[in-house]
């Protein structure tokens, strides 16, 4: 079930800092363009990459439990195969992470529920730069 339109500018305008599973280091990617699409409208964005030290100047982290505890993330963008998607959910719980973002043409009902069961919000098969843009909010910055 995909969020209201409200709940979506909701969840944008809360969000300050956003982790990338999956963020690589080529700028013809799509996790890449993404990425410098979501900072360009000021969010912080942490690379998750086990194979890339730094992505857009950023430190990279092996998962999202390796981010330091320090380091708030309120939304998790998922860039990896489906079957992975289970995992990073468990990460995500774990690290307090509200919402799980899976990208278009990804989707996972266990990845979902493992969200949904610590009271958490899943969104499946979604572009969120599309949904950022599709919602007006393609030139505003979050407050605060």
């Amino acid at each position: 079930m995909r969020p209201s339109d409200a709940e979506l500018r909701a969840l944008f305008s809360r969000a300050r800092t956003i982790a990338i599973v999956g963020l690589s280091d080529k700028p013809d990617r799509d996790s890449n363009e993404i990425a410098r699409y979501l900072a360009s409208h000021g969010y912080q964005i942490v690379p998750v990459n086990p194979t890339a030290p730094a992505v857009l100047g950023e430190r990279s982290y092996p998962s999202l439990r390796a981010i330091p505890a320090e380091r708030p993330v309120d939304l998790a963008v998922v860039f990896r195969r489906r079957e992975d998607v289970p995992g990073i959910a468990r990460d995500a719980v774990a690290r307090g992470i509200p919402v799980l973002w899976m990208q278009l043409g990804i989707e996972s009902p266990e990845g979902a529920a493992i969200m949904r069961a610590a009271g958490g919000t899943a969104i499946e098969d979604a572009c969120i730069m599309t949904q950022h843009r599709r919602l007006g909010l393609g030139a505003l910055a979050p407050e605060g």
